[in-house]
């Protein structure tokens, strides 16, 4: 593993770390974080899908993690701020390998910023694991019950107080700078998430994607559902898309959740049908099924 520094512009430079593959490569992924997750939680799995001939790269949004320079109440930072940073990750490694297919794994937010990107040719594909449209309504029923408190009370004060979200002390979400959670808020309290918030433009953006998108939903997903991630993935309106759920039973597990999907636990389950699905991705027109999981094609 590597680490390095990205310069997207003048002002903001991330920190990214890369996984050379073993042997010939395949193609290259850039795993795309959640909300409020540090890539170093991706780190194994990352080392895991390098040993399987990807070139894989990590990296934390601008003004958070390893990419927080100075205090985050003086970030100016929104999402459409993290999906330029995105696009210049995904730039950065297609030009390191640009005769090889780059594929996006995209955990819950990683999966929704992908319909910002201004050059989504550069992609091979997406795939969507634990991710949905974030509108509260979509929640699991035990975050439903909580969050309207969060929402409309707990955001908006400890924002204005602190000048960011300080989630790690409230142990909600994690430290967010100002501009990203304000504007997340606004696309959770949407019925039609990030489009609806935003209008006609980002619509046409999502409109614009044509790289094949697979999402897995995870069946005990503490935060999303199945109907959530139906609501995310047919916002790509325009391209070959496919959502499967994978159940606990179906890896003999009692809890996968929203984050065990890149816990070591399942290197021998999960993870390669994950490799496998890249893999099939890059065949034209095809969005793969993945073995021992109950699909649905998005509606």
């Amino acid at each position: 593993m590597n680490k390095q520094t990205l310069q997207v512009n003048a002002a903001v430079s991330l920190a990214l770390r890369v996984y050379e593959p073993e042997g010939t490569q395949r193609a290259s992924v850039v795993i795309g974080g959640a909300m409020g997750v540090r890539q170093s939680f991706y780190e194994g799995f990352a080392l895991w899908l390098s040993q399987q001939g990807f070139r894989v790269t990590t990296f934390d949004y601008r003004g958070h993690g390893d990419s927080l320079q100075g205090a985050m109440r003086d970030v100016k930072a929104d999402l459409f701020d993290w999906a330029e940073d995105y696009e210049a990750v995904i730039s950065a490694a297609k030009a390191a390998s640009p005769s090889q297919p780059l594929y996006l794994l995209g955990h819950s937010l990683g999966a929704q910023l992908p319909g910002l990107l201004k050059k989504p040719e550069q992609v091979a594909g997406l795939l969507s694991v634990a991710s949905g449209s974030g509108y509260w309504r979509d929640n699991a029923p035990q975050l439903k019950r909580i969050v309207p408190y969060f929402w409309w009370v707990l955001v908006p004060l400890a924002t204005r107080l602190c000048g960011y979200f300080p989630g790690r002390t409230l142990k909600k979400v994690g430290d967010l700078p100002a501009g990203v959670i304000l504007q997340w808020r606004r696309w959770c309290l949407h019925p039609a998430y990030s489009v609806g918030a935003e209008g006609p433009a980002v619509a046409r953006s999502y409109g614009a994607v044509r790289f094949p998108v697979l999402a897995l939903s995870m069946a005990d997903d503490e935060l999303m559902t199945l109907r959530g991630t139906h609501n995310l993935v047919n916002l790509y309106a325009n391209t070959e898309r496919r959502v499967e759920s994978i159940t606990p039973a179906d890896v003999k597990v009692r809890r996968i959740g929203h984050f065990g999907f890149f816990r070591d636990q399942f290197r021998q389950s999960l993870w390669p049908r994950a490799a496998e699905a890249l893999a099939a991705l890059g065949r034209a027109g095809v969005v793969p099924a993945v073995t021992g999981t109950t699909a649905g094609a998005a509606h």
